[in-house]
């Protein structure tokens, strides 16, 4: 596969990943519900000074289409105005999910990223295994086609919540699973190892006990190749990511939690 840009929120999708087996789509519970928003806090370092440089935000709602409940998924990133001189970011992602499998039926991503741009939008048809793709961006004109879809494929945010719902208390250290998604007309497999159990911090510093993942990083305009992103997801019934971390080309990026809302469940893993 050709290396693809990534970009803030691509970051923290990616991050957020934790397992995801080809085959394994069965979902016993959710661990959101409509109304739920976490708001992400991005910094960036260079040259060992840390500058807050956007925000990221994951929001839950219900949708109905043709006479049928489904989830919709937004997520929108945002670099803050003081740093779009040196990288603006404007990221628009959404998803229509099945609240039974969370698989996705329909998907967009209208982003910008300094000069790059790009406006896809996805059709999933899992009873044929197709998937209809509508792809643009500043360097390919748009292009329409019909790709094979391969069972438990989901795209970036439809992933991140399927994730969520898994359960990994009997795993080991070291466990590793590998991860399909679709983005921009083509399907990625990165793989996830589970590091463990340890105490993170959200933005405020305030503390949680956590499970630990790494991930490959897929190589593009701002990821190095071989290097590898970290994630601290709240050992509690929500899986809420309270922490993620990446090298980019220049420097390293951090996404802390700094606010939620509408949690399905009570968040036990914060220390008090």
């Amino acid at each position: 596969m050709r290396q693809k840009p990534e970009i803030i929120i691509s970051l923290l999708f990616i991050l957020i990943f934790q397992v995801s087996g080809k085959g394994q789509c069965k979902v016993e519970e959710t661990a959101f519900k409509a109304g739920e928003k976490l708001t992400y806090e991005v910094s960036y370092n260079w040259s060992f000074v840390w500058v807050s440089a956007g925000k990221v935000i994951f929001e839950t709602d219900t949708i109905t289409v043709n006479n049928t409940r489904f989830f919709d998924f937004k997520g929108i990133g945002k670099s803050y105005s003081f740093y779009d001189w040196f990288y603006k970011v404007r990221d628009n992602f959404s998803s229509i999910a099945d609240k039974k499998t969370l698989l996705p039926v329909e998907s967009h991503r209208n982003t910008s990223e300094g000069n790059y741009k790009v406006n896809n939008s996805y059709l999933f048809d899992y009873d044929k295994n197709k998937v209809i793709s509508s792809t643009q961006n500043s360097k390919n004109p748009l292009t329409i086609d019909t790709l094979d879809l391969e069972p438990c494929t989901f795209d970036l945010l439809s992933a991140v919540y399927y994730t969520r719902t898994l359960n990994f208390s009997d795993k080991n250290p070291g466990y590793k699973v590998p991860v399909r998604f679709t983005i921009d007309g083509e399907f990625y497999e990165i793989v996830v190892k589970y590091l463990g159990k340890e105490i993170a911090k959200d933005r405020g510093g305030k503390q949680y006990n956590c499970i630990k993942f790494s991930a490959d990083l897929v190589a593009g305009t701002i990821f190095k190749e071989g290097k590898k992103i970290l994630v601290w997801v709240t050992n509690d019934r929500n899986k809420i990511p309270i922490m993620v971390e990446a090298s980019i080309m220049v420097g390293s990026v951090k996404a802390y939690l700094s606010a939620y809302q509408g949690l399905k469940y009570e968040l036990s893993s914060q220390i008090k």
